[in-house]
């Protein structure tokens, strides 16, 4: 596969921001570190030039915390932090405790668990409500709302709960685990802000809502 070049008296920045652009480079290097590695060494540049990529990866990426995506809480993704590992966002917190009903696949018996009262489906069936989940997994388990906290196994940075619309305590993800906050920067800060529209960041249980209170 051709990895494109500079054109003649193409700018460094210019031919960086084509080539992270490019359709056949995002295809074969999806990780933009490493694409941008490489769309450096044709230009041969320096750490100037590294900063004028990670500025143009911040206004060129896809807003993927403007997706309305949050995750409902089993036993698979409760994590219950120690207070030294809450953040403080300058929220004011609420201290819960995580509820749970249990669920059967009337197929495999296999038992799920989950922290809203619902129709559910794995594999196409419809789950068999099971009652109130009273296990010992989940008692005492308490977890504090609006403080995001480190995540230790992805898929995301951090993470915080929060009640959604329902008000029900849900799971929301956020910040690329592959990329620095470089709010200390005004362009790069400006240029995150803008991209996610952080004047108008949304409700709480939106991942862009958290990214803008980073930033």
């Amino acid at each position: 596969m051709p990895i494109p070049k500079p054109r003649k008296d193409e700018k460094d920045n210019h031919f960086i921001s084509r080539c992270m652009s490019d359709s056949v480079m995002k295809k074969e290097y999806p990780d933009q570190k490493q694409r941008s590695a490489i769309c450096i060494n044709q230009t041969k540049g320096n750490e100037t030039i590294l900063d004028k990529v990670l500025e143009i990866i911040d206004q060129t990426m896809s807003c993927e915390e403007c997706e309305d995506s949050y995750e409902e809480i089993d036993l698979s993704n409760l994590y219950v932090p120690a207070d030294t590992e809450y953040l403080d966002f300058g929220e004011p917190e609420e201290i819960v405790l995580i509820a749970s009903y249990k669920y059967m696949d009337p197929v495999t018996q296999e038992i799920f668990y989950f922290n809203q009262l619902r129709d559910y489906r794995k594999n196409g069936r419809k789950l068999i409500y099971q009652g109130k989940n009273n296990a010992s997994e989940y008692q005492g388990k308490k977890v504090k709302l609006n403080k995001p906290f480190r995540t230790p196994d992805g898929p995301k940075k951090f993470s915080v709960y929060v009640k959604n619309e329902k008000g029900n305590v849900v799971k929301v993800n956020f910040g690329d685990p592959n990329m620095k906050i470089k709010k200390n920067i005004p362009e790069r800060r400006k240029s995150f802000r803008a991209r996610h529209n952080c004047d108008n960041p949304g409700p709480k249980w939106k991942a862009r809502y958290w990214s803008c209170k980073a930033w």
